[in-house]
């Protein structure tokens, strides 16, 4: 097919094609390693505020008067012992992450993991905000240049499968309905969302990679405190030997939204397509009309034209209708699933708030992972929609025919 041929078997794109498509990749490793910091620093951060220590205001000078906490070498040994256990059972990925946020937490804290204290001071907190920007700022720089990048990437795409379908389209006599479209619009679009859809999938994949040993491993917590006082005749006593049961309940919540999103929105590629027909019909005439007013876009040709675009439009927006009061209240109640789960053993004092960030970020990172189709199923819709319309139009150019004589 021209579609992916004409750039990943041209000897003048592969440079383009598999070069830009590594760094694309490497740029996406180091925001989710950078992701993997920012939920380690949600742990640290949320368990400063839960516990503050009352400093008292000097009020002449609105300056804060800071105790001068000693420094206990036992403390710092231990923590950082701590550090070590976590970043050796780390993966490749995560290793990256732990490394530098161990290191940001030695430079601020003397110390590569939290010291764990009864209290915590403003100077604590004010640090660890310093350690949050030390995280983002580079996120941000690498996300803008990889967006900027991932556009010249899609715009290069585009270019290869233009002159490739020109080459086939300028040696067919045969008029092509829509061919102009083809070439112009649909492979622009073709090129952009096969790429942002498959840098999400690909995003989505290194995050699973990444974070689903994390909400393991944090699932044995929340099981600890949920199920610690359940008795052996409890219909629920099951669920205590479920190792990394945060997991299984995303990839449940996640599998579950999926098929219902694929049978309330199942007419939406036929409709999308129906719709691209009648959207070049009229286009068609209005292009024709262009050259010669009065032979074409009469009124009553272009009242039944615009007939027909109103009636596929009507259809469209009712069928996109259903499927989004679906997705927003799929979108919306899954926000609380985690903190619901993790309530008894809040409330009971058995976790504390840090834990429970963290693992509500984790388990939103996972959970979105798995929910990547059902997340991007408009953008699949409209793609399917545009695969099938220019493979429709390789059938009319006989590209499978004439590829090997041009």
């Amino acid at each position: 097919m021209i579609m992916f041929s004409s750039f990943f078997k041209s000897k003048k794109w592969a440079l383009w094609a598999y070069l830009g498509l590594f760094l694309l990749l490497f740029f996406l490793y180091i925001q989710t390693s950078l992701n993997v910091a920012i939920n380690s620093w949600y742990s640290d951060f949320y368990n400063v505020l839960q516990k503050p220590k009352i400093e008292l205001l000097d009020s002449n000078s609105t300056q804060k008067i800071e105790e001068n906490l000693e420094n206990n070498a036992t403390l710092i040994q231990e923590a950082n012992q701590r550090a070590e256990q976590n970043f050796q059972k780390a993966n490749f990925i995560n290793k990256g992450a732990l490394y530098y946020y161990q290191n940001l937490l030695e430079y601020f804290f003397n110390s590569r993991a939290m010291i764990e204290k009864p209290n915590y001071s403003a100077s604590d907190f004010y640090a660890l905000i310093l350690v949050f920007l030390a995280i983002a700022i580079p996120y941000v720089l690498i996300a803008t240049i990889n967006i900027y990048f991932a556009s010249v990437y899609a715009f290069k795409w585009r270019e290869a499968m233009t002159f490739s379908y020109l080459k086939f389209w300028k040696n067919k006599d045969d008029n092509i309905e829509g061919s102009s479209q083809r070439i112009q619009e649909d492979t622009y679009n073709f090129s952009k969302i096969v790429e942002s859809l498959g840098l999400s999938f690909i995003k989505a994949l290194m995050t699973l990679v990444a974070f689903i040993p994390i909400l393991w491993t944090l699932s044995d917590v929340v099981s600890k405190a949920l199920f610690a006082n359940l008795s052996e005749n409890s219909n629920f006593y099951f669920l205590k030997n479920i190792d990394g049961l945060l997991v299984y309940v995303a990839l449940l919540i996640s599998l579950g939204g999926l098929i219902v999103s694929w049978f309330v929105g199942i007419k939406l590629p036929g409709l999308e397509y129906n719709n691209q027909k009648a959207e070049a019909a009229f286009r068609k005439e209005l292009v024709y009309a262009e050259d010669n007013r009065k032979e074409y876009a009469k009124n009553e040709t272009m009242i039944e034209l615009f007939t027909g675009l109103k009636f596929n439009y009507k259809r469209l927006f009712l069928h996109y209708g259903y499927f989004n009061i679906w997705l927003i209240l799929f979108e919306q109640m899954i926000v609380i699933v985690p903190f619901l789960i993790m309530a008894p053993g809040l409330f009971a004092g058995a976790i504390g708030l840090g834990i429970v960030m963290q693992i509500n970020n984790a388990f939103d990172q996972v959970r979105s992972s798995f929910s990547v189709f059902i997340t991007n199923w408009t953008t699949i819709t409209q793609l399917r929609s545009i695969y099938k319309r220019l493979k429709e139009f390789e059938k009319n150019i006989e590209y499978a025919k004439n590829k090997n004589h041009l």
